[in-house]
This record gives C-alpha cells, sequence and structure tokens, in this order.
C-alpha cells in the first residue's frame, strides 16, 4: 500500500497535449466541468480587461485623473463572478477572491500619478516663485527687478539701432544695477507701506494708493533714475541738474497717462506680495521709454 501512495503522490502529470479522441472525459465528470469553468473564466476575463483598458483611455482625457465610475450593469457583471479557481498541484483547487474595485483601483492610481506629474509641471517653476517671493521677498523682487530692466534696456537699443550696430552693454549692466539695488527693494518696502496705510482693497482706498504713487513715488524714483544714470556716465552737478529740467516734466506727463491704470490694476486685484511683481510686469514697456530717455544726448552738447 505504501508503494502503490507514493507512487501516486509523486508520478509524473499528465501530458499537456491530449488527443480528444482517445482521452475525451465524459461530460459528467469532474475535470471536463474544470475544462469548461476554466475556458469561461479566461473569456471573460479577457472582455473585462478589454473594458477597463478603454476606462483607462477615457480617464487619461480627464484634467483631474479619475475614472468614470462604471455602469451598474457592469458592476453586476464583476459581482457575479467574484471568484477564480487557481489548481493546486498537490491539493484540491483553490477559491481566490478577485474585486473588481482592486483592478479599477490600480489603474486610477497611475492616471492620478500621470495628472499630478503633469500639474506639477505645469505649476512647478510659479510655485517655486511664490515660495521665494515669501521666504526671501527683497532679494527675489530686485532680482525679478533686474531682469525686467535687462530685458527692457535690451529691446530699447534694439529698436532704434541697425543691425551693423553692437549693443551697449554698459549701459544695459547700469539698467540691471538701478533694478536690483535701487527699484527692486523700494518697491517691497512702497507697497509695503501703502498696505499699512490703506488696509482695505475698496475703490476710495485704491484710488489713494494710486494717488500717493503718483504724487510721492514716481517722482521720486524718476529724480533717482536720472540723476543715478548721469552720474555713471561723468556728468557733474550742472549736466545732471540740465537733464532733470529738460527730462523730468515731459517723462512725468506721460507717466501720468501710463501708470494710473496699472497702479488701478495692481492695488485692486492683486495682494501686496504680488504688487512688485504686478508693477515690475507692466514698468516692461515703461522702462523701454525711460531708459531711451535717459540716454539721450547732454544738454550742453545740445546747445553747443
Amino acid at each position: 500500500s505504501f508503494k502503490t501512495e507514493s507512487s501516486v503522490l509523486f508520478s509524473s502529470p499528465p501530458p499537456l497535449y491530449i488527443n480528444p479522441d482517445l482521452n475525451t472525459p465524459p461530460r459528467n465528470s469532474r475535470s471536463y466541468r474544470e475544462k469548461i469553468m476554466t475556458g469561461a473564466l479566461f473569456r471573460n476575463a479577457a472582455s473585462d480587461a478589454a473594458r477597463i483598458l478603454r476606462s483607462h483611455r477615457t480617464a487619461t482625457a480627464n484634467p483631474f485623473g479619475k475614472l468614470d465610475p462604471l455602469p451598474r450593469g457592469d458592476i453586476r457583471r464583476f459581482q457575479s463572478r467574484p471568484y477564480i479557481r487557481t489548481p493546486q498541484f498537490l491539493g484540491k483547487s483553490k477559491e481566490t477572491r478577485v474585486s473588481p474595485y482592486s483592478l479599477v483601483s490600480g489603474f486610477c492610481s497611475s492616471s492620478s500619478s500621470v495628472a499630478s506629474t503633469a500639474s506639477f509641471a505645469k505649476a512647478g517653476f510659479v510655485g517655486w516663485y511664490l515660495g521665494m517671493v515669501k521666504s526671501r521677498p527683497v532679494l527675489t523682487k530686485s532680482v525679478t527687478s533686474s531682469l525686467i530692466y535687462i530685458a527692457a534696456d535690451l529691446s530699447s537699443q534694439t529698436i532704434p539701432q541697425a543691425s551693423s550696430e553692437s549693443y551697449d552693454l554698459v549701459r544695459t549692466a547700469r539698467m540691471a544695477g538701478y533694478g536690483l539695488l535701487i527699484l527692486g527693494p523700494t518697491l517691497h518696502y512702497w507697497f509695503n507701506l501703502m498696505s499699512r496705510l490703506f488696509p482695505k482693497r475698496d475703490l476710495i482706498t485704491t484710488f489713494k494708493k494710486m494717488a500717493m504713487g503718483q504724487a510721492v513715488y514716481g517722482p521720486c524714483m524718476n529724480v533717482v533714475f536720472f540723476s543715478l544714470n548721469a552720474a555713471l556716465q561723468g556728468e557733474n552737478g550742472a549736466e545732471i541738474v540740465a537733464r532733470l529740467k529738460r527730462d523730468l516734466l515731459p517723462t512725468m506727463l506721460n507717466g501720468a497717462m501710463y501708470w494710473p491704470m496699472c497702479d488701478f490694476i495692481t492695488f485692486k486685484f492683486f495682494p501686496v506680495h504680488l504688487q512688485p511683481l504686478v508693477s515690475n510686469s507692466f514698468s516692461y514697456l515703461w522702462t523701454i521709454y525711460i531708459t531711451y530717455m535717459a540716454s539721450r544726448e547732454k544738454p550742453t552738447a545740445i546747445a553747443g
């Protein structure tokens, strides 16, 4: 008996390819029923996998990275086959429960990770910049102002010059230094001062901030800009005063036509920590004009 049982347990499995004419099991036998169930299981699994893949393709077009809910008929069809029969070599076949929601959740997690990666790629620089504005506000706003002044000065030199002429990089360096050391820090403290003096953002308060900018900040910064730029070019005190008499008033009149609408948008619709960035964005066109005014010839040369 021991020899018979060991031969049964350790005998080699039947061949994989069976001649259906010689070894066809009876229809009421257990092996025949298992063969029928296995075939039906594979057909149903293939149809379910195709349905999930179609749902996954639809989910890639969804910006939030979520799958649409399955129809009720499909859920019932999933729930009608909650078990898969897996064979074992030395024992009975084992029934394993397979939840359709585990399959769907796998596709949901993959699609949501793709969507989150795309959104991070889109908002990565903006999020980094806003973080730098909050952590190092003065440095970030100063560097931003310097970069805008560099771009504006290069644009100002490109408009009137011929293709054979080269750029005046010394002039561009003066504008970059002015934006980095003077304009950026003063914009930060000016907007914070306006926020403390006039904390509201209603229409009357916005007009008060605009009036303060046109009456105090704008003229002071124009005087500093023209005087510093002329001094860096080697002009003496009399020449700087003559330049201010010639260029300051036209610049202030043009600024009164350009800046009120820009200041209204800045003070009305943006928080205080983003107001210097918005003002620098508006100052791109203004900087092209003011760098052109600052690069004009000396008043004494014109008089001579």
